[in-house]
C-alpha cells in the first residue's frame, strides 16, 4: 500500500494580509519540497469539498453559516486579530476539510496506507463556535470525528507536534474519552493554553509543555515519557496527526529549535504505535511552520517518514 497525498490548488486562494506568515507560499514550500524524486510514488488526489454537514460534526450549524456568510466578496474581512476571510477562504477551508475526511477513507478502507493532507487554512485552534489563530474549523478534529460517525471506530487520537497548543482540539474534545488529544508546544506562548494540568474530564487530554529554547533532546524525551506511553495505553484505532513544522529552530513564531530529524524521528514513532494499535492507520494534517524552507524540508522529512523511506 501506498502513502496518499492530498492537496488542492483552491487552498491558495485563501488569501491573507501582507506580511501575514500564514501565507499561500507556505503551500507552495510544501509541494515545491514534494516534487523530489523520492516523492514520485506518492498517489496525489485532489481535495474534494466537504458538505457543510461534515463540518458540522464538530462545529455548530449556524456557526458554519456565519463563518460563510462573512466572507468577503472582494478584499479581506478580518474575523479576528490574526484570522481573515478572502474571497476563497471558505472553499478553501472546505477542501481542508475534505482532504482529511477523503484521506479516513482511503485508510480506514486499507486502500492507502496513511495519508498527508497539504491543505490551508490551519485547523487546531478553531473552538466549537469560535475561530482564531489563522483557523477557522477544526480539520484534524474533524477527521477524528468523521472516523468514528462514518466506520464506527470507538476510540480516536490526535496528536499535536506544532508549536503553538491546539486549545481548539482540546476544548472539542474536553469532555469526551471517546477521542484522546495529545500535544507538545512551546508554553508560555500563544494561544496559553495546555498546561500539564490540564487534562480533561476523562484525563484523555495530554499536555506536554517545552520551554522557549528547548531543542530535540527534551521534545523526544517528553514524546518517550508523556505522550507515546499514554497513546499506547489508549489503543486508539485511527491517529491523527496535527503536523505543524513551526517547532522548527528556523521559524519566526516561536523558540523551539527542533530539525527535520526530530519531525521524522516523531512521525516514526507515531506509525510505530499505530502498527502495534490499528493496524497502521495514520492520517497527518498540515498546521503550522512559518519559515518556507523550514517547513518545505520538515514536511519531507515527515512524509518520508509515512512513506517508510
Amino acid at each position: 500500500m501506498f502513502t496518499l497525498l492530498i492537496t488542492h490548488p483552491a487552498c491558495l486562494d485563501h488569501l491573507t494580509p501582507d506580511g501575514h506568515p500564514e501565507r499561500p507560499d507556505r503551500l507552495r514550500a510544501v509541494e515545491r519540497a514534494l516534487e523530489a524524486e523520492k516523492f514520485q510514488t506518492l498517489a496525489r488526489v485532489s481535495a474534494p469539498l466537504a458538505p457543510l454537514e461534515i463540518v458540522a460534526l464538530c462545529h455548530p450549524m449556524d456557526y458554519i453559516e456565519e463563518i460563510r456568510d462573512a466572507s468577503p466578496k472582494e478584499g479581506l474581512v478580518h474575523i479576528d486579530a490574526d484570522t481573515s476571510m478572502s474571497p476563497g477562504t471558505f472553499e478553501a477551508a472546505l477542501r481542508a476539510v475534505g482532504g482529511g475526511m477523503y484521506a479516513v477513507d482511503e485508510v480506514m478502507t486499507k486502500k492507502a496506507a496513511n495519508a498527508f493532507v497539504a491543505t490551508r487554512p490551519p485547523g487546531h485552534h478553531a473552538e466549537t463556535a469560535r475561530p482564531m489563530g489563522f483557523c477557522l474549523f477544526d480539520n484534524a478534529a474533524i477527521a477524528a470525528r468523521y472516523a468514528q460517525k462514518q466506520h464506527g471506530i470507538a476510540r480516536a487520537a490526535i496528536v499535536d507536534f506544532d508549536v503553538h497548543h491546539g486549545n481548539g482540539s482540546q476544548e472539542i474534545f474536553w469532555s469526551d474519552k471517546s477521542v484522546m488529544y495529545c500535544s507538545t508546544h512551546q508554553m508560555p506562548l500563544f494561544p496559553g493554553t495546555g498546561a500539564k494540568g490540564e487534562s480533561g474530564d476523562h484525563d484523555t487530554i495530554v499536555n506536554a509543555p517545552l520551554r522557549p529554547g528547548d531543542g530535540g533532546e527534551v521534545f523526544r524525551e517528553a514524546f518517550e515519557s508523556r505522550i507515546l506511553p499514554r497513546l499506547a495505553d489508549y489503543r486508539p484505532e485511527l491517529i491523527v496527526i496535527s503536523a505543524g513544522f513551526d517547532a522548527h529552530y528556523r521559524d519566526p513564531l516561536a523558540n523551539i529549535n527542533l530539525q527535520e530529524e526530530d519531525f521524522a524521528w516523531a512521525t516514526q514513532k507515531l506509525m510505530a504505535v499505530a502498527d502495534r494499535c490499528c493496524d497502521g492507520r495514520v492520517v497527518s494534517m498540515l498546521e503550522g511552520g512559518y519559515d518556507l524552507q523550514a517547513l518545505g524540508n520538515s514536511a519531507a522529512a515527515h512524509v518520508t517518514a509515512l512513506m517508510r523511506g
